[in-house]
């Protein structure tokens, strides 16, 4: 389940455009309107002047219309996903991000001043050109290559920060943890509503289904108190006194203080919206008397849905728990194998290289006791884990002829966050299978990180397994987890292949960046 929120909303700017081009043509088929109010007057003063519908009205209004609506679609489809894959700690993006907002806010006052001077907004006194005006008129617009650039700038600033605040609450409620699909689907019904509570008045207006003012002027108070009631009632008041049998005096004071201070808030507006004590009255009462009653009747019709998600987190809460376990199987197969390390290293030299290994699993053990509990870690912790894991390894082999061991780490720069003891296992299963110190052996470690992610190679060599190896029937128990965990924390948002050839064994990992935490 994801966040729906931008979708809707770009489909409420789409069918918005939409509905106003459609509406300019059908002024131009004259199957609507049109408010030319000082038109006649200006053409009495001005025998000369030569009206074109086309190119006065209709080509500059829908010019506009698809400037506004470009520039809209390039912030949320190119410059804020921008944002979203780059590493937040980068500078770079933010210089390019604010040069994209500067040019596109010169484009459109280029492109606004333009259309204002073959609309020549003046012939109607600006009547259905206020638009225009706000952004300067000019009659001879490339003569002040800057005219309106200021507006435009401030109009585009203003809908950064809208837009800064949408994509926080987004990453917020994706990142709620145990409640995360029940947060969604309220998230996603809240701006469904909205988008339809916004687009049906414009699509009366637009088409002049409707020109009484008065309805609209109710429209605005009856709707929204209707939709803020509903959420109220169906996803926080009614569940949390759903065990209250009958009819609870605390579900009733708040009801009619809620409803109460909604009505006396939009008082504050009221002088704007031309609305009596009377209408602000009968709103609370209806509020009170109809609209809570049918709330309570669409709540118990998908209460058993809300129920279901909220049941969800116990769900969710017990896949942790299991989490938790199929960590812990990890610990003690390492501990096992490291033992079995220190154990031969002190047989050949018994002081120096043994006291190196164990400050090397000192470094490990602490790692395990402080970082492993944790969702995520930064990544050079991980990385160290696996370089101390490495060290040790070669601890024990370092005698050996004929077994190669390479790594490549490259990620000095790199600040993402992923979940512990991810890499380990596929190295760990390396070196279990990949090495035969009797046979030519090789293990090729390759990590890098970069704005792209990050991807993971292991490459080792293959042999006949000992029938006599007492874990051989243990095998797989790390891959396994990695597994799992990478379905819990990363499904749908990564790449692992693990490929048998002749000769050897090789795992490729890639994890994304929007699946990592920053």
């Amino acid at each position: 389940m994801k966040v729906k929120i931008r979708r809707y909303e770009q489909l409420l700017i789409a069918l918005l455009s939409l509905m106003a081009i459609i509406n300019y043509i059908f002024q131009h088929l004259g199957l609507g309107p049109v408010y030319i109010s000082g038109f006649r007057q200006y053409l009495n003063s001005h025998p000369n002047l030569h009206f074109n519908y086309s190119a006065n009205l209709l080509l500059p209004r829908i010019g506009v219309v698809l400037l506004f609506m470009a520039v809209y679609f390039w912030i949320n489809l190119f410059t804020i996903p921008q944002l979203r894959r780059t590493n937040y700690r980068s500078f770079f993006i933010y210089p390019w991000v604010l040069f994209q907002l500067l040019l596109l806010s010169y484009l459109l006052a280029i492109g606004v001043n333009v259309a204002t001077y073959y609309a020549h907004p003046a012939w109607n006194n600006y009547g259905e050109f206020s638009l225009f005006a706000s952004f300067g008129y000019n009659e001879t617009p490339l003569t002040d290559l800057w005219a309106g650039f200021d507006n435009a700038l401030i109009f585009l600033f203003i809908y950064s920060i809208y837009a800064g605040v949408r994509e926080y609450a987004i990453y917020r409620i994706e990142k709620s943890g145990l409640k995360r699909n029940y947060r969604i689907l309220i998230a996603n019904q809240i701006g469904a509503s909205l988008c339809i509570f916004l687009l049906l008045p414009n699509l009366a207006s637009a088409f002049h289904i409707i020109n009484d003012e008065i309805v609209y002027r109710v429209y605005f108070v009856f709707v929204p108190s209707v939709i803020f009631i509903y959420f109220i009632n169906t996803y926080w008041l009614f569940p949390r006194f759903a065990k209250t049998h009958g009819v609870s005096p605390q579900i009733i004071w708040r009801l009619v203080i809620f409803m109460f201070f909604y009505t006396v808030s939009l008082g504050v507006f009221s002088n704007r919206l031309a609305l009596t004590p009377f209408i602000l009255l009968m709103n609370w009462i209806i509020q009170l008397v109809v609209i809570t009653p049918v709330t309570w009747i669409l709540y118990q019709q998908r209460k058993d849905k809300i129920r279901e998600l909220r049941g969800a987190e116990i769900a969710l809460s017990k896949s942790t728990a299991d989490l938790q376990f199929l960590r812990s199987q990890i610990n003690p197969h390492f501990l096992f194998n490291a033992l079995n390390t220190l154990y031969g290293t002190a047989l050949v030299d018994g002081s120096k290289r043994t006291a190196n290994a164990i400050q090397i699993l000192g470094d490990m053990m602490r790692f395990m006791l402080d970082d492993n509990h944790l969702d995520f870690i930064p990544l050079s912790n991980e990385i160290s884990y696996l370089q101390n894991y490495i060290a040790l390894q070669k601890l024990r082999i370092q005698d050996s002829e004929g077994i190669e061991i390479s790594e490549k780490i490259t990620a000095d720069n790199c600040t993402y966050e992923i979940i512990p003891m991810l890499l380990i296992p596929f190295v760990e299963n390396a070196f279990k299978h990949g090495i035969d110190i009797n046979q030519k052996s090789w293990i090729s470690i390759v990590l890098t990180c970069d704005h792209k992610g990050i991807s993971f190679n292991v490459r080792n060599s293959l042999h006949q397994a000992d029938t006599n190896d007492p874990e051989r029937k243990h095998s797989g128990i790390g891959l396994q987890n990695v597994k799992e965990r990478l379905t819990i924390f990363y499904e749908g948002r990564h790449q692992l292949t693990c490929e048998t050839t002749e000769k050897e064994f090789i795992v490729d990992l890639i994890i994304e960046p929007e699946t990592l935490k920053v």
